[in-house]
């Protein structure tokens, strides 16, 4: 008798078991060559090209021509229609019928008018089901069209992803014909895949750690215990192997009848239990879509319709799947484009399949917006979810961006969510990040419950090894035993396949692989909270050691972003004060709204940081126009309507401190002139000449530099445009050291590892080079006595320039240097620093409604890893009673490294965008040095005047100073003022403790308030705490760095 031998050679068997089921390989006889059966040709295949993203009503009235298999089209972001006549053979009856579709680019199938599925090779979806078991009934005939737009998942890279895209590619269909799907080779192939998982993975994990466990010197109990722990899991993986074997033994390709006995084989395998204490995935579809990346906006409203109808057809054929989804922008987009399937989507939302998440209008960037723009992010975003779907978000989902502000967690918490999830962390160039699961303790002392998905991924497969990193990958085992696995493709969208769901199901309760259940963000985010008692805090901001350059990239945008926060600010300021004062004003509901989601949609974490392709650079600076353009007339509309209309000029003032500035006013001869004006807090006031207390005064001295002085400071300008003194006249403190030069442009080479728009190694510090050359020395340009400025010009390179004018203003604390660069540099960083006399082991950093420190050293490797960090308006270095602090008006990119300052400049990436920042830039930035804190200096007011210019108006020569709000003490500012979104003619003000301590504050108004009541960052009022308004305002208690809100109801 034969005795069939029993093998052992895990590669042999291995390999076969992979050879049974490949798509290369011996596909003649294997498996996979058996998932097709019939085939069947089109009738007819026609396409026209189009220029533009047209409708399909406008498609279908186009004329076809027709189309042959392996013709080109093109070029890249065009769209191919194609018209695809279909006759399925009447033998078909009874079985699964596809349209298989092998193409380049990104397809979009539509049938009776609708869009049905997406297609792309690269999402693994390349077949249209036309009929699960095709009946007599069905139509077996009909006309389909294709939608395909000429670009991949992600964009059109020249030789590679992130590459400037090529606009020349071309594109071709290369298979387009109905086949029949053998479902039982389909079922039994997911089976053979997941178990050759289970033997690679795990044989994988068991000889990685052995081998790092063979390095090390001692053999700890703890080592012995963990190698015994993966030895177990080995077994399961010869397990695995032997089944999968025989599996191969039992089957015949060729015989549909011996699948059963292999396919009773895997079930075996994949029905061996797990005990109670296995920890548990919680799958969850998942379909991250860049709002604008490597691809225009435009093209991600297509990218949301392709990929979300195909997750509605998934959710049709396994009523247990759920599919997560963020973005309000996104959503309006489908709602817009494609309304039928916006309403399959309300629909699946009742059911609870499809999930709205996040609470925000578009995945913002967690660095670089203000805090009244993370705010509006907010507002804007689960006010769009709970109009449209009936509910609002429970969590902040930002998987994707490049750190996280220290406020974050408050202004979650003032917008009703307490579960955070994210995982960008995972990417750390220096330092491993310690927790998956924990609290994340914010500024204010607010937390939130968030989770890092183990698995270090939001775009998984469904794969055994996304499993096994899950559990492996936690770093709170014993603490937290529940994990989100996020599966779909991601970045481009594609999201869930049948596959990934198949291959999930088959693990639901295996041994030796976690747990999974099909759940929810809020299924997972219970669990969690039932089981945190045990987890950490992590208090401050999740500083993401990676992309540091982001805080630099395309300048033209960051300088965009900040001007526009500004102007809307204003606008709602003026309009909000108009309404009170004018009966007849109407406040800007809808315009401001439109101008505000443009602005937010801007703040999407690969525009605002300028890691996007060039395209995406132009859409964002038309948006920043637009909104400057219509916001300049809504402020001149409220300006009217708050000033009284004459021949004098007036100015408004947007902030909540009295100012005391120069300005340049226009007489009614067009002749520009100076004037030193005082304007009210939060008010108007006619422009009145005050006579400074010291005139400027500005002088060359023998050796060539300029002197200028305004009895605050004193500074003295090298030819070549450093400072070499910058003294606080009132207690004789010089804040240049001796023999160094403030105001030092300085280059460096800026070459990353990979990630070119986004990085700024470490190593780039040890390429830094001076610019010294002087094209025109510093020469005097104007010397008035409110007023004077020194001027010069330096060459950067044989291409680049910079030209500045050095500003120093009566009564002004500050020097301002207004800053021009013509720059056409490739790879390389421009920076400018500002030694000083200050010695402290931490500078401070203006962040969202407040501040934080960071380290001036280099001690350890998470100090090493800030080299290059992120901030606002300004940076501080003090010491006990005296300091220096660096404002800007548009740069977000700093570095402090013991006395040194620096701020950064200008970078000149090459990818994804070939002409980043290339061109002419304007900025200014300010040095201030200051005795005491930079509390009690006022450095955060200074900082906002820069920022926020006062506003010239016509108004009556009758008019008086006129002031509508104050707030005492210092330490707390007004930041905002709004007509409320749910209450006309009331008014939302917003306030935040800007020093770090809790003080008392008192809020005084000119305006007829009746009622007034505490509400959070929705503007939802809490009923059972009004605020009391006495004939000395309302008084408020803040915590350090509290945001706090009130509704008030004025009288009309």
């Amino acid at each position: 008798m034969y005795h069939k031998p029993v093998l052992k050679n895990r590669r042999t068997l291995l390999e076969r078991a992979e050879k049974f089921i490949s798509d290369i390989y011996f596909t003649d006889c294997n498996l996979r060559g058996r998932l097709y059966g019939d085939s069947h040709p089109l009738e007819s295949l026609g396409s026209f090209m189009s220029s533009k993203r047209i409708t399909f009503s406008e498609a279908q009235t186009q004329s076809f021509s027709p189309y042959k298999l392996g013709d080109s089209f093109g070029p890249t972001w065009w769209t191919c229609w194609f018209k695809a006549a279909l006759k399925v053979p009447v033998s078909w009856t009874g079985k699964e019928v596809h349209l298989l579709w092998d193409s380049d680019g990104e397809a979009m199938v539509w049938r009776d008018g609708q869009p049905v599925q997406g297609l792309t090779k690269e999402g693994e979806k390349t077949s249209y089901v036309l009929s699960d078991c095709l009946t007599e009934e069905e139509t077996h005939r009909l006309d389909i069209y294709v939608e395909l737009a000429c670009n991949g998942l992600f964009g059109a890279g020249q030789g590679s992803m992130i590459a400037a895209p090529d606009a020349n590619r071309t594109f071709t269909v290369r298979k387009a014909e109905l086949v029949v799907l053998n479902r039982d080779v389909r079922e039994l192939l997911t089976d053979f895949d997941m178990l050759i998982d289970i033997v690679k993975v795990q044989s994988f994990f068991f000889e990685t750690k052995a081998s790092q466990k063979a390095k090390c010197k001692q053999f700890t109990f703890l080592s012995f215990f963990f190698l015994k722990e993966l030895g177990e899991s080995e077994q399961r993986s010869f397990q695995a192997l032997f089944t999968v074997n025989e599996m191969v033994n039992v089957s015949n390709p060729a015989d549909p009848n011996s699948f059963d006995k292999a396919r009773a084989l895997a079930h075996k395998f994949f029905s061996q239990r797990n005990g109670q204490s296995q920890h548990t995935a919680h799958a969850m579809g998942h379909c991250h879509i860049d709002s604008a990346w490597l691809w225009p906006y435009e093209e991600t409203i297509r990218k949301c319709g392709r990929s979300w109808v195909t997750a509605i057809r998934l959710m049709e054929k396994n009523p247990e799947f759920v599919f997560t989804c963020s973005q309000a922008q996104q959503f309006e987009w489908v709602k817009s484009w494609y309304p039928g399937l916006f309403s399959e989507i309300q629909r699946y939302v009742k059911t609870g399949q499809f999930v709205p998440v996040g609470g925000t209008w578009v995945e913002m960037d967690g660095n670089l917006p203000s805090g009244e723009s993370m705010v509006r992010q907010f507002l804007q975003g689960q006010r769009y979810f709970e109009q449209e779907f009936g509910k609002r978000c429970k969590e902040f989902w930002l998987p994707d961006t490049f750190g996280y502000s220290a406020q974050l967690p408050q202004i979650m918490q003032g917008c009703g969510i307490s579960n955070f999830l994210t995982q960008k962390l995972s990417w750390n160039l220096v330092n491993t990040f310690p927790h998956s699961t924990f609290f994340w303790e914010g500024l204010d002392g607010s937390k939130v419950l968030t989770h890092f998905p183990p698995g270090n991924s939001y775009e998984m497969k469904g794969k055994v090894e996304d499993l096994v990193k899950t559990v492996q990958q936690n770093k709170d085992k014993g603490r937290a035993n529940h994990s989100a696995v996020l599966f779909g493709f991601g970045d481009g969208g594609g999201g869930p396949t049948q596959l990934m769901l198949d291959r999930l199901r088959r693990v639901q309760d295996t041994d030796g692989l976690p747990k999974v259940h099909m759940s929810s963000p809020d299924k997972l985010f219970s669990q969690l909270w039932a089981d945190s008692h045990l987890l950490c805090t992590w208090t401050g901001e999740l500083f993401l050691e990676l992309h540091n350059g982001t805080y630099t990239t395309q300048a033209q945008i960051k300088r965009g972003n900040r001007q526009c926060e500004t102007l809307l600010h204003d606008v709602e300021m003026a309009s909000s004060l108009a309404m009170c004062r004018d009966p007849t004003f109407q406040y800007p509901v809808v315009k401001l709204q439109e101008l505000w989601r443009l602005l937010l949609l801007n703040q999407f974490h690969d525009v605002i940081p300028g890691s996007c392709i060039e395209m995406v650079v132009e859409d964002a600076l038309r948006y920043y126009e637009d909104i400057k353009r219509a916001g300049a007339a809504l402020l001149q509309d409220g300006l009217g309507g708050l000033m009284s209309k004459g021949e004098a000029t007036g100015v408004f003032n947007s902030l909540p401190w009295e100012r005391l500035e120069v300005l340049q006013i226009q007489d009614g001869h067009s002749k520009h002139d100076l004037a030193l004006v005082r304007v009210p807090s939060i008010g108007v006031a006619p422009v009145q000449h005050t006579k400074p207390a010291t005139p400027v005064c500005v002088a060359v001295q023998a050796d060539g530099s300029v002197l200028m002085e305004n009895g605050i400071v004193r500074a003295v300008v090298n030819k070549d445009g450093t400072l070499t003194s910058l003294c606080l006249i009132s207690g004789n403190r010089e804040a240049i050291p001796d023999g160094c030069g403030g105001n030092q442009f300085v280059m460096f080479d800026d070459v990353p590892l990979y990630w070119d728009a986004w990085d700024v190694m470490d190593y780039h510090l040890q390429t830094r080079k001076p610019v010294v050359e002087v094209l025109r020395s510093a020469h005097v340009l104007s010397s008035h006595e409110l007023r004077g400025s020194v001027g010069f010009t330096l060459r950067i390179s044989d291409e680049s320039t910079v030209t500045q004018e050095i500003v120093m203003d009566s009564m002004c604390p500050y020097i301002k240097f207004n800053t021009q660069v013509d720059w056409a540099e490739s790879h390389k960083f421009l920076k400018v620093e500002f030694p000083v006399r200050v010695r402290s082991p931490n500078a401070t950093y203006e962040i969202q409604f407040g501040h934080l420190q960071r380290p001036t050293h280099r001690n350890t490797s998470w100090d090493w890893a800030k080299f290059e960090v992120w901030g606002h308006k300004w940076a501080d270095l003090s010491e006990h009673n005296f300091g220096v602090a660096l404002l800007n008006d548009c740069k977000y990119g700093y570095s402090v490294h013991k006395n040194t300052m620096t701020l950064s400049l200008l970078r000149a990436p090459k990818a994804p965008d070939a002409n980043a920042d290339m061109g002419t830039h304007n900025f200014t930035y300010a040095i201030m040095p200051h005795t005491g804190s930079f509390q009690d200096a006022a450095v955060i007011q200074c900082a906002y005047n820069l920022n926020y210019p006062l506003r010239l108006a016509s108004c009556s020569p009758e008019t008086a100073p006129w002031s509508a709000f104050s707030i005492s003490p210092s330490s707390v500012i007004l930041e905002t003022v709004k007509q409320a979104e749910d209450k006309k003619g009331a008014l939302v003000v917003r306030m935040y403790e800007a020093h770090g301590g809790g003080v008392t504050a008192t809020l005084r108004m000119m305006l007829p308030v009746k009622e007034a009541w505490h509400c959070n960052l929705l503007e939802q009022i809490d009923t059972t705490k009004p605020a009391h308004v006495t004939e000395d305002g309302i008084t408020l208690d803040f915590s350090p760095f509290q945001v706090r809100s009130l509704l008030l109801v004025v009288n009309a």
